[in-house]
């Protein structure tokens, strides 16, 4: 603490030059009187006044935490004196300009906040003085002084002085309940949810009632409870006893894997009755990493116009187990249709693989080619929240479209004039069975589908062959050596049920001599109408 002799310099001079009054006065004040200081000169009606201010300092809260720093304020008040002059004009040398503090403190405790400046205290307007306390955990209870050096300037008699006066200002460190954090659990996680267990002790002496613990956050990037803050209710909580609160803390997508805050208050009843409020309390939440997954081993069995497979093996990244997972075609191509949107694999532990087919169709409108399909894992959480991880995209091949069926017909020649049976080969190229396949055979002049122009079998197997019979007759205009088209098509049900027709397959038939052999039927018209001519002509000369 600055010390000042109580000796009063008092130095006047009045230097008259020309008729011109100067007047230079300075002065340095210690204790409570004044002196006058060198400085500029103060209006005029000052002159005919006199008196000067009269500060004190209280403390509204003087109740100190051990174990932190303690933000106090102290008020400063001023019961300036008017000695003489004009009431109305009293502010002008009652008034404490531009007032500097220095706090020290005794003891054990400390004063963290240097030098303030606190600007003018007037009689009717006290000033607020900030002070920072460190206060060592485990300092005794009691009464504590602070010391105060308060400098400032005012006007008196015309003149302007400034004084430096001591003063002091007692704080309590309170024998009240006080609360430390001595363990955490969390199994909070980045992009989720989990539970933060806090566990405080009563460091203090006293037994606190009907305790409200809440811990809140100020990040956008935390929350508890699904918002700011959340409150626990502790019926009671003795010195030296330990409890536990339990809050659901969230933390947002992409983030880093660090340290965030959650600050703390407890709010109670001392055993007067009396409300308190411990609000020094802080934790830090380290949350796990977030949950992801991934593909490998994708194939694609994907063609244009066919329903197809995707298969592969979906691994769980994450550092917990994903419970009921579920992987999904995420994506909106028109042309690229799931049969079923998703399959389920099971539970997956951290790092564990599973294998997934998902059937899927592509529309006949499609582009064959390498496609990006957008795909997401739906999954349940700990608490058997539902969870999805969207961030996977997985390339896949689409074959160019082909044909339903395979057909080939082994003896494509019927005899001109002639009726045979015609033998088709018919195989499912599809991915899966076909049931209900009904065949229908078309042909044109001088093609003619004879009673059987139908074929049917229940069912046939992907890669399944059968033969369907069908007839077919050659009217009297086809010429042998000629080659004509019959068609086919195909009704089926699909593996769903749904009724589906194929496009029109075309076969080419030879048409072939006639086994019996000789000249075509004209060369033998005309052959006969020479003969029947030549016959007649002996007939008439016998006669």
């Amino acid at each position: 603490m600055r010390t000042r002799p109580l000796s009063v310099v008092l130095v006047s001079v009045l230097l008259l030059t020309s008729g011109l009054g100067i007047g230079v006065v300075g002065a340095e004040l210690s204790g409570s009187d004044a002196a006058p200081s060198i400085g500029v000169s103060a209006p005029a009606q000052a002159s005919n006044i006199g008196g000067s201010p009269d500060l004190d300092v209280f403390a509204p809260n003087p109740n100190l935490v051990p174990g932190r720093t303690n933000q106090i304020s102290l008020q400063i008040a001023n019961d300036g004196d008017l000695r003489f002059g004009n009431a109305a004009n009293s502010d002008l040398v009652t008034t404490a300009r531009n007032v500097r503090a220095e706090v020290e403190a005794s003891g054990p405790l400390s004063v963290e906040s240097g030098e303030t400046s606190i600007g003018s205290v007037t009689t009717s307007a006290p000033g607020e003085l900030p002070v920072s306390l460190n206060v060592p955990q485990g300092v005794e209870p009691g009464t504590y002084s602070l010391d105060l050096d308060l400098t400032y300037g005012y006007i008196s008699s015309g003149e302007s002085r400034t004084v430096t006066i001591s003063r002091d200002v007692e704080v309590r460190v309170r024998d009240d309940a006080r609360f430390q954090v001595v363990d955490i659990d969390s199994d909070a996680q980045i992009g989720d949810s989990g539970t933060v267990e806090a566990t405080i002790e009563n460091v203090g002496a006293e037994t606190a009632h009907n305790a409200d613990v809440t811990f809140g956050t100020q990040s956008n990037s935390v929350t508890v409870s699904d918002g700011q803050s959340n409150t626990v209710r502790i019926e009671e909580i003795e010195p030296g006893e330990t409890t536990s609160v339990a809050y659901d803390v969230g933390v947002a997508s992409d983030l880093p894997v660090q340290q965030y805050t959650l600050s703390g208050s407890v709010q109670f009843e001392d055993p007067d009755g009396i409300t308190r409020t411990d609000d020094g309390l802080s934790l830090g939440i380290l949350p796990l990493a977030e949950q992801e997954f991934a593909f490998t081993n994708v194939e694609s069995q994907l063609r244009v116009a066919e329903d197809g497979e995707l298969v592969g093996t979906v691994r769980n990244d994450g550092p917990v187990p994903a419970r009921s997972v579920v992987v999904q075609y995420a994506g909106n191509s028109q042309s690229v249709i799931p049969a079923e949107r998703s399959t389920a694999v099971g539970t997956l532990d951290s790092g564990e693989s599973a294998n997934f087919t998902l059937p899927i169709s592509i529309s006949g409108e499609a582009e064959s080619g390498l496609r990006s399909l957008d795909m997401a894992v739906q999954y349940r959480n700990g608490e058997d929240e539902l969870r999805a991880f969207e961030d996977l995209v997985v390339d896949a091949e689409i074959a160019p479209e082909r044909d339903r069926f395979d057909v080939a017909v082994e003896n494509r020649t019927i005899q001109s004039d002639g009726t045979r049976t015609v033998d088709v080969t018919v195989t499912n190229n599809l991915n899966e069975t076909a049931s209900d396949v009904e065949a229908r055979l078309f042909a044109d002049d001088p093609l003619d589908t004879g009673d059987t122009d139908t074929g049917y079998v229940q069912s046939l197997d992907s890669g399944e062959t059968t033969t369907m019979t069908f007839e077919l007759t050659t009217t009297g205009s086809a010429t042998p050596g000629s080659t004509y088209p019959i068609s086919l098509d195909f009704r089926y049900d699909d593996a769903d049920g749904d009724s589906q027709l194929t496009d029109t397959y075309r076969v080419p038939i030879d048409v072939i001599e006639s086994e019996g052999g000789g000249l075509p039927l004209p060369v033998i018209i005309v052959a006969l109408l020479v003969v029947g001519t030549g016959a007649l002509v002996v007939y008439r000369r016998r006669q």
